[in-house]
Parts: structure tokens; sequence; C-alpha cells
């Protein structure tokens, strides 16, 4: 059994394709899974002289079922790296990552630090929103990007408790991502990071971070591609989640949260830069 298998989601990102399976390699994994949701081989032209596992969907079927569909081809390993394709792996950050969940056996999942192209930290570690804060996030965040709302959203929760990380980049144990059943496939693009996460505790797996390893993300290379469906299905994922973990009251506030995002959507639309704050 190979300790770890990597498995990228790719969508035109060319060059920055090349370079993240370059990071992982040079970090020492052997099994590097690319799954082309191109629908045009883009991903086999990019990557004609590098030897990995290339999965090509025939059709763009999203990040999550792209992700269940490569992690089929990831061998029999202990752990799974889970990686967008604009992100290059900082030395040691894999071997870091291998060393907290061999030392956590209670930790179904673990995200590194994520920097983006200028060095600046990324706020990839969250917690759970709730109707008040979710929403009040999305219509401030895009004018407002200091707001508390925000700042309580991106934040690691009291006491440290991770709720869930980005999924941008991040290190999963094999077993339990296959016991929850992977990825939902029902989201298109976005929050099936933070679905996952609530699946995992929900089945009693704890959700870390290791700050010592880490990762740079460019960002929205391949989002920039369709901008407008990004935007369209970063709001339905938003709701979906919302209706999927809502209970009691909350469940009673959902059309106010459809309001609330539907409001942020239709702004954003109009108005919004191409990558509109998350």
């Amino acid at each position: 059994m190979n300790q770890v298998s990597a498995v990228i989601v790719d969508y035109f990102a060319g060059d920055d394709l090349v370079a993240c399976v370059d990071s992982l390699r040079s970090e020492g994994v052997d099994r590097i899974v690319v799954v082309d949701n191109s629908t045009q081989e883009a991903s086999a032209a990019a990557l004609s002289n590098r030897d990995v596992v290339l999965v090509d969907t025939q059709v763009n079927a999203g990040y999550g079922r792209g992700m269940n569909r490569g992690v089929a081809f990831a061998g029999e390993c202990t752990y799974l790296l889970l990686s967008n394709p604009d992100v290059q792996v900082h030395p040691h950050a894999v071997e870091r990552l291998v060393a907290y969940m061999d030392e956590h056996q209670d930790v179904g999942i673990a995200g590194p630090t994520i920097v983006d192209s200028s060095g600046a930290t990324y706020p990839s570690i969250r917690i759970f929103p709730n109707v008040l804060l979710a929403g009040l996030h999305a219509l401030l965040a895009p004018v407002w990007s200091g707001n508390p709302f925000t700042k309580r959203y991106r934040s690691p929760g009291r006491n440290g408790q991770v709720d869930w990380v980005s999924g941008a980049f991040f290190i999963t144990r094999t077993t339990a991502f296959q016991a929850v059943g992977g990825f939902d496939e029902r989201y298109f693009m976005f929050a099936e990071d933070m679905d996952l996460c609530w699946r995992l505790q929900g089945a009693g797996w704890r959700v870390a971070v290791v700050p010592e390893a880490s990762v740079m993300h460019i960002e929205g290379v391949s989002r920039a591609r369709a901008p407008q469906a990004m935007v369209r299905a970063h709001h339905a994922s938003a709701l979906r989640f919302e209706a999927r973990t809502a209970r009691g009251v909350r469940r009673l506030l959902l059309p106010f949260a459809a309001l609330l995002l539907g409001s942020r959507y239709l702004a954003l639309s109009l108005f919004s830069p191409r990558n509109p704050p998350r």
C-alpha cells in the first residue's frame, strides 16, 4: 500500500497544473491522478511529458464529482492529497501533513496554511455558518472585507476548534473519506469541502489544521474561464449546505437565507469582479 496518493481536478489550468504536479513530485508523491474536466484534453496536452494517471471525464463533471472519480484511480493508499490545479506545495508540507495524521488517529482531514501568490495568508480555516452569519458575510464582504461577520466566519472558532478547511488543498484519511462516501456530487462547485468536513465530524472524525505545512494557491485560474457560472454555483451550493444542515428554528429561516443569497448573487452578477470573496 502506498502511503500517499494525490488527486488533482483540472480545468484548463495549463502551466499552473504542471507546476502543481511538479511540486507534488518533488515532495515524494509517486502516484498522482489528474482528472481532466476540460472536455478538450487540455490536461493531457499540458502534461504530455509528465508521468501521471490521467482520467478524462469527457464532460465538466464539477469539482466533487471529478475528485470522486480521481480517488477511484488513486490505488491503495493510507492518505489522499486532494488539490486544486493552481496550487504549489511548499517544501516539507507533505511530510508534515502525513506526520500529523500519523500522530492523530482521530483526525479525518487536515489542511495546511494556504498563502496566495503574494505570500499573504488565505483564510482557509472557517466555522460552519448559521443563517445570520452567512447572510451578513455574503452581503458585506464584497464592500467591506474587514467586517466583523466575515472575520467571525473566517476564524477557527472557539478554543481553536476547526469546523472546516478549504478544499483547495488538504490531506484526508482514505478510510474516512470512503466511509462517508467522498464528496457529495450534488454540489457542482463550492461548499463541497464544507459539507465533507461536516459529514466527517458527524461520523466521529476530527478536522484539523497543520500550520507548519504550507502551500501556495493562486486561486481563480480555472474559475476565470466561466465567472458567471461560478458565481451562480457558489450561491446555489451555499443554499444547499444550509438546507442540508439547518435544524430547528434555522429551517424556518431558509427563505430568509435564500433571499439574502439571491440578493448577493444579483448584485455580484451586475457589479462584481470575476472572483468574488468567499
